[in-house]
């Protein structure tokens, strides 16, 4: 019951079909699942929660040196799964959360039995051969200003994120989702999120894996999703004819049937 409260863990769905665990990106919260949500119940067990710091999550277990590496919140899903006697699992990561799932699998491989990457980065900063999008002076000044005016950098950034300048319903959305966020907790969530590098965790992967990429997105570029593709041995990679980082949200219906029949292929 103490890990339920903790994460603010909620499950819906068929209880006899395929189990997906849906883990957000940074800014976020588990409500950023509920256009696809419903799809993926009719034929799914679908488990939710909030990572600490966000939604209903628990902010007394807030520790920024347990979350100054992906792997302090790779343990909190390793920690759902084990108390919540959860096995088989189908795990779907957003943004930051496609790295927290990678390295969940290497921890519990008990417990994950599939991943499904959405809109997944290795690594954001740019080195050698390797292009993540953002050199390191980017990546400075992202943080520098996120961290002198959080909710102005929420402002202009979320609607970027978000994409889709036609419907900015969509970025005002992901504008009041990031200001629900504690800044002292926000800035060491976007530090770890913005500078780790989980390439080499790539190979490692041992299950079957699902990369879904948006056609358009300026946190995570197609060949960012083609790099993952290429390094996660039998992965399959899909091209969701979808604009932003986030298509749960701007294309819901593509990305629920692609996680559909991923999960009910044989």
């Amino acid at each position: 019951m103490h890990t339920r409260h903790a994460f603010d863990v909620r499950q819906s769905g068929r209880a006899d079909g395929p189990l997906l665990l849906l883990a957000h990106g940074f800014g976020c919260d588990q409500h950023m699942w509920r256009l696809v949500a419903p799809i993926l119940e009719r034929t799914c067990r679908v488990v939710s929660f909030d990572f600490i710091g966000a939604g209903g999550s628990d902010p007394t277990r807030w520790d920024p040196d347990r979350y100054s590496t992906l792997d302090g919140y790779a343990a909190d899903v390793a920690e759902i799964c084990r108390e919540l006697d959860l096995r088989d699992v189908v795990l779907v990561g957003h943004s930051v959360s496609a790295m927290i799932g990678v390295l969940t699998a290497a921890l519990v491989p008990d417990r994950i039995g599939r991943l499904v990457l959405v809109a997944p980065s290795p690594r954001y900063v740019d080195d050698a051969d390797y292009r993540g999008g953002f050199s390191r002076e980017d990546i400075d000044e992202l943080l520098d200003s996120l961290a002198s005016n959080y909710l102005g950098w929420s402002a202009t950034m979320a609607p970027a994120i978000m994409g889709n300048p036609d419907r900015p319903e969509l970025g005002r959305e992901l504008t009041d989702s990031f200001c629900r966020m504690d800044p002292d907790i926000a800035r060491v969530f976007a530090r770890t999120t913005f500078l780790s590098d989980n390439r080499v965790d790539l190979a490692g992967v041992a299950v079957p894996t699902l990369v879904l990429q948006s056609t358009h997105d300026v946190i995570a570029a197609p060949e960012v999703g083609a790099y993952v593709h290429d390094r996660i041995p039998g992965s399959t990679l899909v091209l969701l004819d979808a604009i932003g980082h986030c298509p749960q949200l701007s294309a819901p219906e593509q990305t629920a049937a692609a996680v559909l029949d991923f999960v009910h292929a044989r």
